[in-house]
């Protein structure tokens, strides 16, 4: 996944650099927090959707997409844990496929 956060931020500074970006409407306009680019940015790596990676992913800097994805598998791994009455750590290693120790 971090792999597709730096393709993905190389990928918008290169087009920043190279072209303006259009006029939005105003209700586009509006800022991204860094918790709904998060949300936008991992939902649609689950669902292997490019385009909203790449939309995610220009709504804020890079460093804070980056604290926004952690921020949210802390709170998804502490939620599953409590659903699961098991420990965070049991729950982290079961979804990454790690043996439990």
């Amino acid at each position: 996944m971090f792999g597709r956060l730096r393709k993905t931020w190389g990928k918008k500074a290169a087009e920043r650099n190279e072209e303006p970006r259009p006029s939005a409407p105003a209700a586009e306009k509006r800022a991204h927090n860094l918790f709904e680019a998060a949300a936008a940015y991992v939902s649609a790596c689950a669902e292997d959707d490019q385009d909203r990676i790449d939309e995610a992913a220009g709504w804020v800097s890079p460093e804070a997409l980056s604290f926004g994805v952690n921020e949210l598998a802390c709170r998804a791994v502490i939620a599953l844990a409590r659903e699961r009455d098991e420990s965070p750590r049991t729950v982290a290693r079961t979804l990454l496929g790690l043996p439990v120790v």
